[in-house]
């Protein structure tokens, strides 16, 4: 048996820090979304447990033990007590350090692939448990779609969409640390008009109203990571410019997206902004995190 698996990018809608928990990290209240735009992943049985790493534009992937794919494969073996083996390949699409969970995304892959691959037959609230092991943004990309994400990310709602929608992404400059920028806000402050309205955006999605979701975007993040990289700030008006309905810095960034009212906008703003970004790519709402086909 051989899976080949996608495993989806997310944006962040919305992204507010609401407080502190008592473990000390901060707590979250975020509208997270699957897209198109993803890795690829092939997975088939081996005696032991083997990652290849292929990456576009340069960026470099680690392929040991380091990586979120080989920690996604060792928590669930040492939660279930299997001993599978299995030769995995990435081919990374999705940029890296860009706030559009990479790494989470292919962790969650391989606990989707492996959970079938080793005929475990987990559920996915118990993949769910595994991946918050791993990281704060797993527990999502294993569900996928459209959530509310609260605490760390691990407490899920999820969200039916009212309709596909369409956007553009890019990643304009190099990586953000989220550990920096979570310093820089804690330092800075949070001001109140950075903060979005999660209410009203998450009415807007299940409604399908584009024009009310884009003032309703917002994340606290992007006025920190704003200072760190100008380029994000200069990337999102040209996204506006281009005919967004809104725009923003996604995660702890630095990637940026903006949201059309239809396909057809959004086409003709990716053919002139990837003129200037040649990394800008089209995509669109997607209903699950990772997807998997049998060959």
């Amino acid at each position: 048996m051989t899976l080949n698996i996608q495993a989806r990018a997310k944006i962040n809608w919305t992204l507010d820090v609401v407080g502190t928990l008592p473990n000390g990290y901060h707590d979250l209240d975020m509208l997270m979304q699957s897209v198109t735009l993803c890795d690829q992943m092939t997975m088939r049985p081996a005696q032991g447990l083997t990652l290849s790493v292929r990456t576009a534009g340069g960026a470099f992937v680690p392929a040991d033990e380091s990586n979120l794919v080989l920690r996604a494969a060792r928590a669930l073996q040492s939660a279930t007590g299997t001993t599978g083996g299995a030769a995995i390949t990435l081919r990374k699409f999705i940029p890296v350090a860009a706030g559009m969970g990479g790494g989470s995304s292919d962790a969650a892959a391989t606990l989707h692939g492996l959970n079938r691959l080793w005929e475990l037959g987990l559920d996915t609230a118990e993949l769910e448990r595994i991946g918050l092991t791993i990281g704060a943004d797993v527990p999502f990309c294993v569900r996928g779609g459209l959530a509310r994400a609260q605490g760390v990310g691990e407490r899920l709602t999820s969200i039916a969409l009212g309709k596909p929608l369409y956007l553009v992404a890019f990643q304009p400059c190099r990586g953000l640390s989220t550990k920096e920028v979570f310093t820089a806000l804690h330092e800075q402050g949070i001001r109140d008009e950075d903060r979005p309205d999660n209410e009203a955006a998450q009415r807007a999605l299940e409604r399908g109203n584009v024009r009310l979701l884009a003032k309703s975007l917002g994340n606290v993040l992007e006025p920190v990571s704003r200072q760190m990289r100008p380029e994000i700030d200069r990337a999102i008006r040209a996204i506006e410019a281009a005919g967004a309905e809104g725009a923003r810095m996604t995660g702890s960034g630095s990637a940026v997206f903006g949201v059309f009212r239809h396909a057809g906008l959004c086409r003709k703003a990716y053919q002139a902004l990837r003129e200037t970004y040649p990394s800008c790519r089209m995509m669109r709402t997607a209903e699950s995190g990772v997807v998997i086909e049998e060959v």
